[in-house]
């Protein structure tokens, strides 16, 4: 196996940090390596904030939930939506973009292109020993997000990355099995086969969270699903990225 397929398959999240932040030139690396990231139509539709003060960090951790490790991390990069750039451009060339830059297909391409980019960082943060944390709860509270970071119209915020030194190995959780996610020429539906995966696996997790709780938990996948699912959450969200002008038609 190569460094890189190693890299890839050894990832785990990473909730606990020493106390030692980035070099100015990892952050600049691990930026690079996002920005190499495939994007569609060369749009470059999205945008990175990196957080090094430490008040708004904490702030930042508060409005994630109180999650401790957003401040504690080496670094904290923000990945942001952004077609704000596109909205200067428009301005620059003489042209006007708006339907283009309000439609659903462009938010998609923005979406994309910054997942593309973030899973570029943190291989690339990996590769080098760090750790890393996907942070979605930046959008519990995306009005004072926004605010915090003066994001302009056209940008969103759509998830924090902290990043730093390991202070913990955490087990890997497992995946869904591979044949329940891959699925040849055209899309499984025989609903035994999908129910007997899906079984198997919550024998899997449950197993798992056993194990690592000394017997404290025992959820289930499926189980797990559910009860977040039954529970609708941030419904602002469409109202919120209509208000910064996108996703209007």
């Amino acid at each position: 196996m190569n460094d890189v397929l190693h890299t890839i398959l050894n990832h785990r999240s990473i909730r606990k940090f020493e106390d030692c932040p980035l070099s100015d030139e990892q952050i600049k690396q691990i930026v690079e390596c996002a920005q190499a990231a495939s994007t569609s139509s060369f749009i470059q539709a999205y945008s990175i904030i990196g957080v090094k003060n430490s008040e708004k960090k904490q702030k930042l951790a508060e409005l994630s939930g109180n999650q401790s490790y957003v401040a504690e991390s080496g670094h904290f990069f923000v990945f942001c939506a952004d077609l704000h750039r596109h909205e200067v451009i428009a301005k620059m060339e003489n042209k006007d973009l708006t339907k283009s830059l309000e439609s659903t297909e462009k938010f998609m391409v923005a979406l994309i292109d910054a997942a593309l980019a973030s899973q570029n960082a943190v291989l690339a943060a990996e590769s080098m020993g760090l750790g890393a944390c996907y942070i979605g709860g930046l959008r519990n509270n995306l009005e004072e997000v926004s605010s915090l970071l003066n994001t302009p119209n056209y940008v969103i915020p759509l998830f924090g990355i902290a990043v730093g030194y390991p202070a913990q190995q955490p087990d890997q959780k497992p995946r869904l099995p591979f044949d329940h996610v891959y699925h040849e020429d055209t899309y499984q539906q025989d609903s035994n086969i999908y129910l007997q995966q899906l079984e198997e696996y919550n024998e899997l997790i449950s197993a798992y969270y056993t194990e690592r709780t000394n017997g404290k938990r025992s959820d289930t996948w499926t189980g797990q699903m559910s009860k977040m699912l039954s529970n609708p959450s941030r419904l602002y969200m469409k109202d919120f990225v209509n208000s910064k002008g996108l996703l209007k038609d």
